[in-house]
């Protein structure tokens, strides 16, 4: 029993442990769903092996990245310079920035780090289709520091009006014409106050000869816009191109697919995130938030409308005939109503059983007017009418059960059936349903070759937003994905580094979890409280089976009087026995001649019972002990005093019998 008990306890510490790290595991799990942990190092950047036009290999742009890492990244530990002096007071932590230059060939490059915007041409002109006072693209741009986690020397483009048109653009240095090397398009943004209803997405502007970017607005043709939108609670990344009707060089806008993951995050945590497009010449496509893939596809096969039309369609002429039957059942028409169909019955009748109860008040209406109202000083009767009282509840029919004429109960009729309908059964001139022809769509075309869009020459930004202070910096357009993942690991990767070591502690993040999700207080207190009963529950100190002494019950002793009479009576009875076992003795003395040697044996066998009994005797006093429960108390009275005898309960009750024969023998002396 005592090894099943230990292995009980055992089974319930393993099932205590695999709760408490269940409970655990739901709290660091809470954590993860309100804020990821940003990585600690820049060097996690991942690098797509796919991308190989630059010449380099994947160990070789390790030991770049490395290089350039350790040269950059430091800590603000030595001593400052008169320019770091100038920095927020409340940045935390401090890196060395230094202006990210391109490592490659690139057709855009933008940092704002020089605090102007020479390149860069504000609209003049007003939108179409809206209210003069709304019309004009007056929204404020400036270039400005992030207002947290700030990287000194670095700054940004800052949309910063609200509810008003904004629009912006730089001419590339080069026009890019979609070949035979890829598009990268790589940008950062953070909505620094969170984002109600607007967007952060760019538009390259088509290479026409009339573009003119003091007259950009939201009709002049673009080849693509790509960036995160949001309107309400629809999150959305664009990326929409334009695609040249071959036929009728109509240009039709491509909308890619949605993003395989939540994109909730990327609006509401304040944070700088990198946006990447990368198209291919075979037409393949991947977005990247803040460096991982979050949509795929072809241009070919994932876009809506499709590039290409189908190769026929439903003929426009084509009509379904009179005669053609679209019906799969029909109603049987051999079916006949039964007779005793009662289509007229009531849905509802009056229940017959009903009895109407003691003390129904007939003669009283429900409703009375009210004694105490008094028609208002203001009252015109020509005008308002005869004035009533209001009607109050009737008080004498608030201790009957009812007042009023009393009305039998409506309850279902047994009888009722409904109308009657002939049940169905297969149309045996059923002939499908309907569809019109099919013929060879005239506006057919087939173009392998979508990625093969109008060029670009510049970069912009036309946006309408409900939310200021959209802060974005470090645009780049180039054809290597390695010159774009080193762009960002210069610049987008030191503000990540800054907003990873100001990052709130656990217990921080804990506590803004549990206002955003109040269900996750149960789990935290579970979490403390639990394992601090259980500890108490195991750890309290608590008297064990092996602690419990056995207890050795001294046979009960009487008074001193009575030790005196019972040895004066055993002394009596010692000398009657003496003067009766004369006799015998002489007896016993001729028979032990006669059969001595069968005496000798029965002696023998008395000593080994008695020896026998010594030693069960021991064995009880050795004995485990018994818990108090388990005591048993005898009250016996002998010459009128009350005598308690206690005895220790064993599995054979020998103690127990031993002092009942005590008790006995006295009751009999």
């Amino acid at each position: 029993m005592k090894a099943c008990r230990c292995a009980m306890m055992k089974l319930e510490k393993g099932w205590t442990w695999l709760l408490l790290l269940l409970l655990s595991t739901l709290a660091v799990a809470a954590v993860a769903a309100h804020e990821k942990q940003s990585e600690a190092d820049v060097s996690d950047v991942v690098v797509d092996d796919d991308d190989d036009d630059m010449g380099l290999d994947e160990e070789e742009l390790k030991v770049l990245m490395a290089e350039d890492e350790s040269e950059q990244v430091k800590e603000t530990h030595s001593k400052s310079t008169a320019s770091e002096k100038d920095t927020d007071s409340n940045v935390s932590f401090q890196v060395t920035y230094k202006t990210p230059v391109p490592t490659g060939d690139v057709y855009f490059a933008e940092t704002f780090d020089d605090g102007s915007l020479d390149r860069w041409q504000l609209s003049k002109t007003v939108k179409e289709d809206a209210d003069g006072d709304i019309a004009k693209y007056d929204g404020k741009w400036a270039v400005e520091q992030l207002k947290e986690n700030k990287v000194p020397g670095d700054q940004g483009l800052v949309l910063k009006s609200r509810a008003k048109h904004h629009a912006i653009s730089a001419m590339l240095d080069k026009p890019f014409v979609f070949k035979d090397e890829p598009l990268v398009i790589q940008y950062e943004v953070n909505f620094q106050d969170g984002i109600d209803c607007g967007g952060a997405y760019i538009k390259l502007l088509s290479d026409t000869g009339s573009l003119n970017l003091e007259q950009f607005h939201d009709r002049t043709p673009y080849t693509i816009m790509f960036g995160p939108d949001k309107c309400g609670e629809d999150y959305k990344l664009h990326f929409i191109f334009r695609h040249k009707n071959p036929l009728n060089r109509d240009m039709e806008e491509k909308h890619a697919k949605r993003a395989d993951v939540d994109l909730k995050k990327f609006y509401t945590d304040k944070k700088t995130h990198l946006y990447t497009l990368l198209l291919n010449p075979d037409n393949s496509y991947e977005l990247f938030i803040d460096q991982s893939s979050v949509s795929r596809g072809n241009l070919l096969e994932d876009m809506v409308p499709p590039v290409n039309p189908p190769k026929e369609i439903d003929d426009p002429n084509d009509s379904k005939p009179d005669d053609w039957d679209e019906r799969a059942k029909i109603p049987d028409p051999e079916a006949v109503k039964p007779d005793d169909w009662d289509e007229d019955a009531p849905a509802k009748i009056e229940d017959p059983d009903a009895l109407k109860p003691e003390g129904w008040l007939d003669d009283e209406s429900e409703f009375v007017p009210d004694p105490n109202a008094e028609k208002p000083e203001d009252w015109d009767e020509e005008m308002d009418g005869e004035w009533e009282a209001p009607q109050i509840p009737n008080p004498a029919c608030e201790t009957a059960p009812g007042c009023g004429v009393w009305k039998r109960p409506m309850i279902n009729n047994p009888q009722y059936k409904g109308k009657w309908k002939a049940p169905l059964v297969d149309n045996p001139n059923y002939q499908g349903v309907w569809k019109p022809r099919k013929i060879l769509n005239p506006d057919y075309f087939e173009d392998l070759q979508p990625f093969r869009m109008t060029p670009f020459k510049a970069l912009g930004l036309e946006l309408w937003s409900m939310t200021s202070d959209i802060y974005f910096d470090n645009f780049i357009i180039t054809s290597h994905k390695e010159v774009a993942d080193r762009w960002a690991s210069d610049s987008w990767g030191l503000k990540k580094l800054v907003a990873s070591a100001n990052e709130p502690g656990i217990f921080a993040q804990l506590m803004m979890a549990a206002e955003e999700r109040p269900w996750l207080w149960v789990i935290y207190i579970l979490t403390v409280g639990l394992p601090v009963g259980l500890l108490v529950l195991f750890c309290w100190p608590k008297k064990s089976d092996d602690d419990y002494v056995y207890k050795k019950v001294d046979p009960p002793k009487a008074d001193v009087e009575e030790e005196e009479e019972e040895e004066e009576e055993e002394e009596e009875d010692k000398g009657a026995e003496a003067t009766e076992a004369a006799p015998a003795a002489e007896e016993a003395e001729e028979d032990a001649e006669a059969g001595g040697d069968n005496v000798e044996g029965d002696d023998e066998e008395e000593e080994e019972e008695e020896e026998e009994e010594e030693e069960e005797g021991e064995e009880e006093s050795k004995a485990p002990g018994r818990t108090l429960e388990d005591e048993v108390g005898v009250i016996c009275s002998t010459g009128g005093n009350d005598k308690k005898l206690t005895a220790v309960q064993s599995g054979n009750f020998k103690s127990l019998t031993y002092f009942l024969s005590i008790y006995h023998q006295k009751r009999i002396k």
